[in-house]
């Protein structure tokens, strides 16, 4: 009786297995290395479910001061469902190789508490997959540092913005709104 309530058991979580996979979009079925830690980010299990603003940032860029507004965002929506997740990127050449030093700007200098990854190559052949799949939804890869990239609940583009649009704009707000709604 015992045997056959485990063979049961181990049949049901074999059978649950690739369903729960399977309801984490393919988007976020990445790890990413955790800026400044030994550990790794998750995407699935961090954030299935809800809305994202992914964005290639650098730390001595010009635009590395939208990392206030970006935070003030995530502030303003977090619990509502919102993400932000900060992919510093040495793609235009304004990222520290130091990642104490990026660290230090992001969380210091600029206040941030939503997560950040450490460095990655987020455009061309060597863009990770995260990057590679925005790229593929959006129609395009960044172009600059501090391109904003809105996914919903549902792992799925609902809009990206140019570097030249800062984290207040209207249409990104209204993005991210409608991002939540999904």
């Amino acid at each position: 009786m015992k045997i056959e309530w485990v063979a049961a058991s181990l049949a049901l979580l074999l059978l649950a297995g690739p369903a729960a996979a399977e309801q984490c979009p393919a988007l976020l079925q990445h790890e990413l290395p955790k800026l400044r830690s030994k550990e790794t980010i998750d995407l699935c299990e961090q954030f299935q479910g809800k809305a994202l603003v992914v964005v290639n940032t650098a730390s001595f860029c010009g635009f590395a001061p939208q990392f206030k507004g970006l935070e003030a965002l995530y502030q303003r929506y977090k619990g509502d469902g919102l993400v932000i997740l900060g992919v510093p990127s040495d793609d235009f050449f304004q990222e520290s190789d130091d990642a104490a030093e990026t660290a230090e700007v992001c969380y210091v200098n600029y206040g941030v508490t939503f997560p950040m990854a450490q460095t990655q190559p987020v455009r061309g052949s060597d863009a990770i997959p995260l990057f590679r799949q925005l790229a593929e939804q959006a129609g395009g890869a960044p172009r600059w540092n501090f391109y904003k990239y809105v996914v919903d609940r549902n792992g799925k583009v609902v809009d990206y913005f140019s570097s030249k649009v800062e984290p207040d704009d209207p249409e990104l707000i209204g993005a991210v709104e409608k991002a939540l709604a999904e």
